[in-house]
């Protein structure tokens, strides 16, 4: 797993919820391509288009409220987000991103220093953000060993597997 990713941003604001991330109505897609088709739809309905593996979503705070679906978390794995920085998140949703293996780091105050499009650099062993375009950083609250350990393993079912496989 690479620590450091280097992305464009995409930006949210408050309130994003998971039928937001990925709305109900394709619940009954399975396959990982036809999921990621919809990632974002209810918040912007070119994000599936534009959005290329291994970029950043920034949003601001409650990012992943509302429903518990894992969807929402497996739409944004589908289309490989490289990392989520977010103000604060859903309970829900962060725990099933850190599941899915998905980067997901709390940083205060981002909204006000990233826009759409900005080259960010993130590096998930110290929590550091560098907006490279802007040239300024922040702090996100550092992952936990044990967070970084999930992710480093691909997620909580290959990490429990290689404990007991």
């Amino acid at each position: 797993m690479n620590k450091k990713i280097r992305g464009r941003a995409f930006v949210f604001g408050p309130n994003i919820d998971t039928d937001q991330i990925y709305p109900g109505r394709y619940l009954e897609l399975t396959d990982p391509a036809d999921v990621g088709k919809h990632a974002m739809e209810g918040a912007d309905p070119s994000f599936a288009k534009e959005f290329k593996p291994g970029d950043i979503i920034v949003a601001a705070t409650n990012f992943g409220c509302g429903s518990s679906r894992e969807h929402a978390a497996v739409t944004l794995k589908a289309v490989e987000a490289g990392v989520i920085v977010a103000e604060s998140f859903g309970r829900i949703f962060y725990r099933n991103a850190v599941n899915l293996g998905i980067p997901v780091l709390v940083c205060p105050g981002i909204r006000k220093i990233v826009n759409k499009g900005d080259i960010l650099q993130v590096d998930l062993g110290t929590g550091r953000l560098t907006n490279e375009t802007a040239g300024i950083s922040a702090q996100a609250q550092p992952l936990s060993e044990y967070v970084m350990k999930i992710l480093e393993s691909g997620g909580i079912k290959p990490l429990i597997r290689s404990q007991f496989g």
